[in-house]
């Protein structure tokens, strides 16, 4: 790597790393798990940065990269809860996020893996349709379809627990 490429690199991770985040955010729902998923993207396009600079966009590699790294966690976590609730060890009690925050993000884990990353895409990285199409590889027709579906979803999600509170009292 030459200093050229270091500085490259550099600009493109200010101009693209806080979006990146965000992204994994509203996937995972975990600020600290989003930063190190995103961390661990950048790394690996640094490692191939010869190569993805050359990109049409070398964001939509971070991101396809930084999502699957998503999957492999949750997968991880998954096991992770299993195993845990087999030994019978209780959760250990801390603070949390905002109650809007969680009926947020409880609703966007909701969705079908599909219909939340059109919906991050698209409202969180302002990303017009044919882009996230572009980017995901699949039909601008599909991501239309999925961003409705997602929105619906959401609003009968959001709804639920909105009434749900009323009624508890909470």
């Amino acid at each position: 790597m030459t200093g050229r490429d270091s500085a490259d690199f550099d600009a493109f991770y200010i101009a693209t790393g806080r979006r990146v985040v965000l992204y994994l955010y509203a996937a995972c729902g975990d600020r600290a798990e989003a930063q190190d998923l995103a961390q661990e993207a950048f790394a690996r396009a640094w490692q191939h940065w010869s190569r993805v600079s050359r990109y049409e966009d070398p964001e939509a590699w971070v991101r396809s990269v930084a999502w699957r790294l998503t999957a492999n966690r949750w997968r991880g976590l998954r096991r992770w809860l299993t195993a845990r609730a087999r030994m019978g060890r209780p959760d250990e009690a801390i603070g949390g996020p905002s109650p809007d925050r969680v009926a947020v993000t409880g609703a966007l884990q909701r969705l079908p893996v599909a219909q939340r990353q059109a919906i991050a895409m698209h409202y969180l990285l302002d990303m017009p349709v044919h882009e996230i199409a572009a980017s995901t590889g699949v039909p601008v027709g599909t991501i239309k379809v999925r961003l409705s579906r997602a929105r619906t979803a959401l609003s009968g999600l959001l709804d639920e627990k909105e009434n749900s509170d009323v009624t508890s009292g909470a």
